[in-house]
């Protein structure tokens, strides 16, 4: 009887266990499901190559459709408007300039809201303003869809590579069904907390980003200036207690790193128009919270000055020579 008994509890289990196996096997299958993509610049491109990579099927758009040519041949389906991407996909991901963009990718005549299905997982990976990704988070809200912010850091190296930062703001329950998409995109998907919090963590690192870059533009000049070569003196600044990701990872120098926009004529990366955006929102936050940003402030008007000087489609590390022609003047 006993040994019987031992049978059925072995079968039992065997069956349970089959049973495990089969709904994380249809769990697997229904998470490579279609991703929506919006936006495919410079940072969403290489960023929705890594879903594809990853075996996701990818439904695409962006309001210029050349930049949506290499992804079409690499297999996504391209369509003609953000409503048409949330018609076709309940998850999709934004990548967008600004504001403006991201309320009316959402929110405009031919927006994901106007056919967002109940249940859908929004992730916006702007970089905004706080409030907007609040706004945004109420209207999906009232269609039954979840909307979360996920504003990334590293550039468009990592964005190739898959190794971005993702600062991710929105409901906890939600966390673990975003990270898994943008596990694919980054080697770090950290939880901030509720919507707005991944937006403020991006607004305080991209201030820290320009105030460091500005500074090491400023530190290589003096040093060429005094007669020192650029190659030994990132040589030593890296070894020593002046070392920052500007100066050891995307040097502003021509000459002295490959493959970064430095050493292509400042062609690629981070725009200073988007820096210069990403400081105004750092600027507006500080008034809201009356909060003293003096070396913020500085740096806002130096990367508005560049804009105005013809730097604003160049790389935000064009600073550096910025910096040279005004010294020139």
């Amino acid at each position: 009887m006993a040994a019987l008994l031992r049978v059925s509890r072995c079968l039992v289990v065997k069956c349970n266990n089959h049973v495990n196996a089969v709904q994380v096997s249809i769990r697997s299958m229904a998470s490579k499901t279609q991703v929506g993509f919006i936006g495919l610049g410079n940072m969403g491109n290489p960023m929705a190559k890594n879903l594809i990579k990853h075996g996701y099927p990818v439904i695409a758009t962006d309001v210029f459709p050349e930049s949506c040519k290499e992804l079409q041949e690499l297999g996504a389906q391209i369509l003609d408007s953000p409503a048409d991407v949330a018609d076709k996909a309940d998850r999709i991901i934004t990548m967008l300039p600004s504001n403006p963009n991201v309320v009316d990718v959402y929110t405009g005549p031919n927006g994901i809201l106007k056919k967002v299905k109940k249940g859908s997982l929004l992730i916006d990976s702007s970089t905004i303003d706080p409030a907007v990704s609040k706004e945004m988070a109420v209207a999906a809200e009232k269609l039954g869809a979840v909307f979360m912010g996920a504003p990334v850091s590293g550039g468009v190296g990592a964005a190739t590579s898959g190794k971005l930062t993702f600062m991710v703001g929105g409901p906890e329950e939600e966390f673990n069904a975003a990270k898994e998409l943008l596990s694919c995109m980054g080697a770090n998907v950290v939880y901030c907390g509720q919507v707005g919090t991944g937006q403020a963590a991006k607004i305080c690192n991209n201030m820290l980003l320009a105030i460091g870059m500005i500074g090491t533009a400023e530190t290589m000049n003096l040093g060429i200036r005094l007669g020192l070569d650029p190659k030994l003196l990132a040589k030593i600044l890296n070894m020593s207690s002046g070392r920052c990701w500007s100066s050891d990872t995307y040097n502003p120098v021509p000459g002295v790193m490959e493959g970064v926009p430095s050493a292509n004529n400042y062609q690629g990366g981070f725009g200073t128009t988007l820096m210069t955006k990403d400081l105004g929102l750092a600027q507006n936050s500080a008034t809201n919270t009356k909060t003293p940003v003096l070396l913020g402030s500085v740096a806002h008007q130096i990367y508005r000055m560049m804009c105005g000087r013809g730097y604003a489609n160049k790389d935000f590390s064009s600073v550096f020579q910025f910096l040279r022609e005004e010294e020139g003047q």
